[in-house]
């Protein structure tokens, strides 16, 4: 016997990690407040950690990043600004910094990459009446576009959508996924009041998620490896989990600001 873990194995690891995932972030959620800084100030260290690691900087610049971030999202603290339009100025002048410091603008992209989600999550928390809504709806669409897309590729396979970057990904994944998310989010809108126009906006942040999925498989093809982290028995690093919500709550918060959730 070897120790070499079966696809099946795999599968339930996987399974069961991603389960406790989903648990802790709805709790979190759930509280807001400074429950839901706290887990996201820990999740955005770690993710700007291995953000450089994908980069393969230096041990100072990649600590100096996630120094850098602690400033915006200590800003981010309930009991200081909180999510403003503040908090995306120091993002970026963090960003800024961070790239002329380092002398690498990917690093200091990287600042955007991990602080903006963190202040979309936090600002739809915020939002007064429906906040807990919209925050459970920008997150659930983007494990529902996983769901999806992983069941109906597997299921039905067909041509590859970008194979040089990833592989396992298809058309049909993408439709899937797409659809489980707008499924998703019509019950939301018929039992939580979820506004219609943000259903029907939901396909195009299903495909958001599933850019940023590609988007990081471009940075770990980049880097030669198959994982941003080792963290996450099962999924990776917390990049690896976090590749959809990065890209698609963002663009949550922006649509709900454009007046889209009333």
């Amino acid at each position: 016997m070897t120790g070499t873990k079966t696809p099946s194995s795999e599968l339930t690891q996987r399974v069961l990690v991603g389960a406790i995932l989903i648990v802790v972030a709805v709790a979190e959620v759930w509280l807001g407040g400074t429950a839901l800084w706290v887990l996201a100030t820990v999740g955005g260290l770690i993710m700007i950690s291995e953000f450089a690691g994908l980069l393969d900087v230096s041990d100072q610049n990649r600590r100096m990043s996630m120094y850098a971030l602690c400033i915006p999202l200590g800003v981010l603290s309930p009991i200081a600004l909180g999510p403003s339009f503040f908090a995306f100025g120091l993002i970026a002048g963090m960003a800024i910094g961070t790239a002329m410091i380092s002398r690498s603008l990917a690093l200091g992209g990287g600042q955007i990459y991990v602080g903006l989600p963190i202040l979309a999550l936090l600002w739809l928390r915020d939002q007064p009446g429906n906040g807990l809504v919209l925050t459970f709806w920008a997150l659930s669409l983007v494990w529902a576009t996983d769901i999806g897309a992983f069941f109906s590729g597997r299921s039905i396979g067909g041509p590859k959508i970008a194979p040089a970057i990833s592989p396992s990904k298809t058309w049909a994944g993408l439709i899937g996924g797409m659809t489980c998310a707008t499924i998703l989010a019509a019950c939301f809108h018929f039992w939580l009041g979820l506004a219609l126009p943000l259903v029907w906006i939901t396909p195009l942040l299903a495909v958001a998620a599933q850019g940023g999925d590609f988007l990081e498989s471009w940075m770990k093809r980049r880097a030669g490896v198959k994982d941003s982290g080792t963290l996450l028995p099962g999924h990776g690093g917390v990049l690896d989990r976090l590749d959809g919500v990065v890209t698609a709550v963002p663009l949550a918060a922006l649509f709900v600001a454009l007046g889209l959730a009333s």
